[in-house]
């Protein structure tokens, strides 16, 4: 899904100091739930939330553990995790419930904590950094430091992911050209930690150079959820502004935006219009995406549906009108098709009609449109397969072929190819600076089927692996890093990256998620889970 990052699943994480040390926060006191100090409950199979705890977005996957723990503080999350090491149980950990592979729900599951209910937003004003806690939902997040200090964070469109798997991830969204990943602000992270001898302890790690957890930090700037411990809260401040007021620590977004939305036909999609309308995409994106481009100010979600669903969907937004006019003039160019109105729900984009002619908009309108509710989440028999690919150039004429061939397919209708673009401030760090390593790719790609029956899962997931497998086919059926393609993004995880019959490149699952960037976890992973207390199918190994 375009979720400019969805993982539902709670991060690994850093050094806390435990209930109580958060210092003054200037939002509303902290409801009796999730106070320091609160416990939640165990909820049993026997109970009747059991049924919907036991699985998150994705319906493919379910556990069945012993009971599914509501964690609601620190204290609570360290108190869960020191009783299931005592009790020798395999745990996971969930934060939103979008994780689309099988991390947090799975059979061999037998504790699951679940920290939805830790959704606290505010200011601490002894750290002189905004907190965020893993269950907050993304717009939640937007709402309350917009309304509350005129800032905001490069999040995701999706507007019910947690924020825990997300930003541990790295974090990705609309505005992430202007101002680069969610993580590029993390300033710290609360974390309860496994340990070496079986006594967890919790660990508020920062940025700061002289911290002696600050690669516990580091490993939560894009290292993946459920590595390294249990995430109680973020803290996030954009570099150099210790010293500036609360509403110029973190992004302002554009007062307005321009926004437009337009479908097109696959009743005039000929393959050679589909490989020129995709070059067009990819070569705009490659001359306008460096750091200082003006271009990094336009974003787009384009949602190449196949045959059967009958058009692609596109989405773009600009804070400058003459910017979104020239991509638009340019992404069309040469390829004789008419664009209509978008009039129905596409992926994540809903129903857009008013915005055939480009719109200016506020921008916590525009942020509430885009991934608005849409029958894609709303379907409570949703199952999911996904694939993703980081591209530093536009796609080769064999990529284009094979996606159109597959995209032209009659038994694929829940099948599309996602377009996200990347680059701009993303790409002013260097690889090393977060765990997050791919800085100098011009867009992303997520290849996406979503149906409802579980007798469809093995034929809608081997249409999947061939589509991915052909379009990447002279790299070994996956997007090698350091070519016109740079890896995959570890918040749409891909298990089958780690099977030597599907990934025939040679290349491991981990260099294509971190690059270089994966000793360095492992470092962090032996220090502070060196016996892997946390782990699931592509989890950093000790």
């Amino acid at each position: 899904m375009p979720h400019p990052d969805r993982r539902g699943f709670l991060a690994a994480s850093a050094v806390v100091v435990g209930a109580g040390t958060a210092g003054t926060l200037t939002t509303a006191p902290a409801s009796a739930a999730t106070a320091p100090g609160a416990a939640g409950p165990k909820i049993l199979p026997s109970d009747a939330r059991y049924p919907s705890l036991r699985t998150g977005i994705n319906r493919r996957y379910a556990a069945d553990p012993e009971h599914v723990k509501m964690v609601r503080s620190a204290r609570d999350a360290e108190d869960a995790l020191r009783e299931a090491i005592a009790r020798r149980k395999r745990i996971s950990v969930r934060s939103g419930g979008h994780c689309l592979a099988d991390f947090t729900c799975n059979p061999e599951v037998e504790v699951l904590l679940d920290f939805s209910e830790m959704t606290g937003v505010g200011y601490d004003e002894r750290r002189r950094a905004f907190h965020v806690e893993p269950g907050a939902h993304l717009m939640a997040v937007y709402e309350a430091l917009y309304k509350g200090w005129g800032v905001t964070l490069p999040g995701g469109v999706c507007h019910s992911v947690g924020a825990g798997g997300h930003i541990s991830g790295g974090g990705y969204g609309l505005l992430s050209r202007d101002f680069g990943l969610v993580v590029d602000h993390l300033y710290a992270v609360e974390v309860v930690v496994p340990g070496a001898g079986g006594r967890p302890r919790t660990i508020v790690a920062t940025r700061e150079a002289d911290d002696p957890h600050r690669e516990l930090w580091w490993a939560h700037t894009g290292g993946g959820g459920g590595n390294f411990g249990l995430v109680t809260r973020y803290w996030f401040r954009t570099p150099g502004t210790g010293h500036a007021p609360p509403e110029r620590q973190l992004p302002v977004p554009p007062a307005t935006l321009h926004a437009c939305a337009i479908d097109l036909s696959w009743d005039e999609l000929t393959e050679d219009r589909f490989v020129r309308l995709l070059r067009n995409y990819g070569s705009w994106h490659e001359r306008n995406s460096g750091p200082g481009s003006p271009g990094r100010h336009l974003s787009t979600l384009f949602n190449a549906n196949a045959r059967r669903f009958g058009s692609l969907a596109h989405y773009a937004q600009s804070s400058s009108r003459a910017t979104l006019d020239a991509y638009l003039a340019a992404l069309l160019d040469g390829t004789g098709l008419t664009p209509r109105p978008v009039d129905r729900p596409s992926g994540e984009l809903a129903a857009m009609p008013n915005l055939f002619t480009p719109r200016e908009l506020p921008w916590l309108d525009a942020a509430r449109m885009v991934g608005s509710p849409n029958p894609v989440w709303a379907n409570p028999l949703a199952r999911v397969g996904l694939k993703s690919a980081y591209h530093r150039r536009g796609f080769t004429l064999h990529q284009l072929q094979a996606a159109y061939r597959h995209l032209s397919r009659t038994d694929n209708p829940d099948t599309s190819l996602v377009l996200l673009s990347f680059g701009g401030a993303i790409n002013a760090h260097g690889e090393a600076d977060t765990a997050a390593a791919q800085r100098d790719s011009v867009f992303k790609v997520l290849y996406q089927s979503i149906w409802s029956a579980p007798q469809d899962d093995e034929p809608e997931t081997n249409r999947l692996r061939a589509f991915y497998g052909d379009v990447y086919a002279e790299t070994g059926g996956v997007p090698a890093t350091g070519g016109v393609t740079d890896g995959c993004y570890i918040n749409y995880p891909d298990t089958d990256l780690a099977d030597p019959a599907v990934n025939t490149s040679g290349i491991p699952w981990h260099e294509l998620f971190y690059k270089g960037n994966y000793e360095r976890l492992r470092a962090v992973k032996r220090r502070y889970d060196p016996h892997a207390v946390l782990r699931h199918k592509l989890s950093v190994a000790p």
